[in-house]
């Protein structure tokens, strides 16, 4: 991926938040459905934000038999909420992949137009396991160095069906403790996305090195970040 020739918005410091999702087969009915529903609140919500809505660049990579960027990194007044579709298989590895490369590129490009920003989060969203062949134990390899380098925040949610010890491979950890994963509870992605657009204004509000309080999160048990 190569570097655009595109200028900042605002010299505001900048966060990315990358969401990785599972749109395979499996996730058909009603799990699109409130996927769908939540990424349009999260929306909502970063757009009423003033504040959030100059700092936080939003990025959508999804996968299922094919490795898609929906969304390239923009502020919210630059991006609409998809309706995301589902079809095929799942490359979970490969989208994860995506994500990083992204968020990397990302950043070489705030460098180069001379902006400051904060460490980028990779959220991965999936209800069900990588495609025979995927090289999980490579990725999670991957994320442990992104992780200890502090190149970004890794959170992996799994949504009913989940291969949960999988998500914990790859997970990876923050001074040893590891960061996830987490089980939604039923489907609730509204609570999610509100709790990310919460804790998005948190991120974007603080400074590289600062302790930060998260709200605590109604759609899963036994958060700790």
């Amino acid at each position: 991926m190569s570097l655009k020739a595109e200028f900042p918005k605002n010299y505001e410091a900048k966060t990315i938040c990358c969401f990785v999702l599972d749109t395979s087969g499996s996730m058909g009915g009603n799990p699109i459905i409130e996927l769908n529903n939540g990424l349009k609140e999260f929306h909502e919500e970063i757009h009423g934000d003033e504040t959030t809505s100059q700092r936080l660049e939003i990025a959508i990579v999804t996968f299922d038999s094919n490795i898609k960027i929906i969304q390239e990194p923009a502020l919210v007044e630059d991006c609409a909420a998809p309706t995301l579709t589902v079809d095929g298989t799942t490359r979970m590895v490969d989208g994860v992949r995506e994500a990083i490369t992204l968020v990397e590129t990302r950043k070489q490009w705030y460098k180069q137009t001379g902006q400051q920003y904060l460490r980028p989060w990779i959220i991965l969203i999936t209800d069900g396991a990588p495609d025979s062949g995927q090289n999980i134990h490579g990725l999670a390899q991957e994320i442990q160095d992104g992780m200890n380098n502090k190149a970004f925040v890794f959170l992996a949610v799994g949504v009913k069906g989940a291969d949960m010890n999988i998500l914990q491979t790859i997970s990876g950890s923050l001074k040893e403790k590891p960061v996830g994963p987490y089980m939604l509870k039923g489907l609730k992605f509204s609570e999610f996305f509100e709790w990310m657009s919460a804790s998005m204004a948190i991120a974007s509000s603080s400074a590289e090195g600062d302790k930060v309080s998260l709200p605590k999160p109604t759609w899963t048990d036994g958060f700790e970040i």
